[in-house]
């Protein structure tokens, strides 16, 4: 019933934040009062001052909070928007979600209200966890998704290292003597097999 009746009321979003402290009675009663929206899908590269001028179209804004990756500290794609009036902000999410900003589509939801902290990213890796699973390239936010770039810069640093061995097998790393350990000289050494060893096997790490 409860779900009917958000699907039915415009005014009331469907999302449901896990870490707000309180009844699903409870939240739905900040989201129908708040003045606070939250604005998703947002370029790592949008300032505050082009979301201002955007969100101040429909009201007056009191505060622009935005969103950042927690070990950075710089801008992970969110932020949120405070008005003076529920009236603004009802505006605000008839009429601004889902327009262009930055050349892309931003997301704009009615939000229980800020309180400190709620403004860093809740991924692992600092960002959106949204983020962290992204498969796709989004030169907008920060490239690949954080898992899949940790392991391209795996792959890449083990080729690098297989470069390298390469490299320094071809530019003569690796020595030649004789099996009894003679380098050329004594009885018979001549016809002995001979085999490699890389020159600083002391020390092969």
């Amino acid at each position: 019933m409860a779900q009917l009746y958000k699907q039915l009321n415009p005014a009331i979003s469907q999302y449901k934040d896990r870490r707000f402290c309180g009844t699903q009675q409870e939240f739905d009663e900040c989201l129908r009062t708040s003045t606070t929206v939250y604005v998703g899908n947002l370029s790592f590269y949008t300032t505050e001052d082009q979301i201002f001028e955007v969100f101040s179209r429909v009201g007056d804004v009191k505060r622009i909070v935005m969103g950042l990756d927690k070990h950075k500290l710089t801008p992970c794609g969110f932020c949120f928007v405070v008005y003076y009036t529920r009236e603004d902000t009802e505006d605000c999410v008839k009429y601004i979600n889902g327009t262009m900003l930055d050349d892309r589509p931003i997301r704009v939801d009615f939000d229980w209200g800020f309180v400190e902290g709620r403004q860093f990213g809740r991924g692992r890796s600092g960002g959106q966890v949204r983020d962290e699973y992204r498969m796709d390239y989004d030169a907008g936010r920060g490239g690949y998704g954080s898992i899949l770039q940790k392991e391209m810069e795996v792959r890449q640093q083990m080729m690098n290292s297989m470069a390298e061995e390469m490299s320094y097998g071809a530019m003569g790393g690796y020595v030649a003597h004789a099996e009894d350990g003679g380098h050329g000289g004594g009885d018979g050494g001549g016809d002995a097999p001979m085999r490699f060893d890389r020159g600083d096997s002391d020390d092969e790490r």
